[in-house]
């Protein structure tokens, strides 16, 4: 294995590449005038046949673990999204590659997603939208557990206390709601959430809440933790929001819950399959609603990957420590 330990490349001579399949980070990058090199690429083939141009790769879906038999010069990467499961932090330690999250840089765009999906089943904006297509009108409704509701008094539950997180429950007590929430270091919660636990009370909060948002990493000890018990602690008339990886939830324990009325419904962003394959009974289900992972779809997001990647830059040749976002 090749290590890639020679000092950070001065400005003059860093060649920075993009790598995502649709956004513009070149022209937007363009329009900084930073002075350094740079070009994207939108394939997989074309980021192997560049990537031993570059110095820095700015990427996130399109990485590969055999880049790094092409890409003699790598010595930064920064990620394009908040996630890092997609990268081998132990052979890039070993490769002496540092890497930073884009954590933060869609805040404001993924925690406005969740609180549109909450407010979409609180108003049925989605059942609105069906009958819209099947243009009916629908009535007055007598049964008073099928109306609309409202949010004042309602307990919302956040898995995952971080920076999206808090911004959730900044708007939900805007809306008058109640807020428990988990992180893994409650001392560091940052917020108006008014209860916060650790992780492992968990069921607690499942059992209290009528809306449940996930917003948290995916790690070993969050992987598949929305199961069959999870599902059973939950109240019938509440809703799960998942804008975090869809691997965060068992989907058949999903599934089942829904069909048997365990819980009322389920928003989903992400699933164990991206896309969602077309044969997907969640596809046709009347309490479920989709997004196709546009959580943190935002017309500021280059912006944003950008202003950490400069920063980043910047200190890495300040040799400052930590980078925002610091990885490795």
């Amino acid at each position: 294995m090749k290590t890639n330990l020679t000092p950070f490349p001065s400005k003059g001579d860093l060649t920075v590449c993009f790598a995502h399949i649709a956004y513009p980070m070149d022209d937007v990058f363009k329009k900084r005038n930073a002075g350094i090199n740079y070009f994207q690429v939108r394939t997989q083939k074309d980021l192997n046949d560049r990537i031993e141009d570059c110095d820095v790769l700015v990427v996130s879906g399109l990485w590969d673990n055999h880049l790094f038999d092409s890409a003699p010069r790598l010595r930064f990467i920064q990620s394009i999204g908040a996630g890092y499961d997609q990268f081998p932090l132990d052979e890039l330690r070993a490769r002496g590659i540092r890497l930073a999250s884009a954590s933060g840089v869609n805040l404001n765009a993924v925690s406005e997603h969740a609180f549109s999906l909450i407010l979409a089943f609180s108003r049925h904006i989605h059942i609105g939208r069906d009958n819209q297509r099947a243009r009916f009108w629908r009535g007055m409704v007598p049964d008073i557990d099928s109306r609309e509701d409202e949010l004042p008094g309602k307990t919302l539950g956040i898995v995952g206390l971080g920076k999206i997180g808090s911004r959730v429950a900044t708007l939900a007590k805007a809306f008058g709601m109640y807020v428990i929430a988990t992180k893994r270091n409650p001392v560091t919660a940052e917020g108006p959430a008014d209860e916060v636990y650790l992780p492992d009370r968990l069921q607690d909060l499942l059992c209290r809440s009528d809306f449940v948002v996930l917003n948290c990493s995916l790690t070993e000890e969050t992987r598949g933790m929305i199961d069959r018990e999870a599902f059973a602690k939950m109240k019938p008339s509440a809703y799960l929001v998942n804008v975090a990886r869809g691997a965060c939830v068992d989907e058949p324990a999903l599934l089942e819950a829904l069909r048997a009325g365990e819980i009322a419904g389920a928003a989903i962003d992400h699933f164990w399959e991206d896309p969602l394959p077309k044969n997907s009974p969640f596809w046709d289900m009347d309490n479920v609603i989709i997004t196709p992972h546009t959580g943190g779809e935002t017309r500021m997001y280059e912006e944003n990957v950008i202003d950490i990647l400069l920063e980043n830059l910047s200190r890495l040749w300040e040799g400052k420590k930590p980078l925002v976002n610091q990885v490795i």
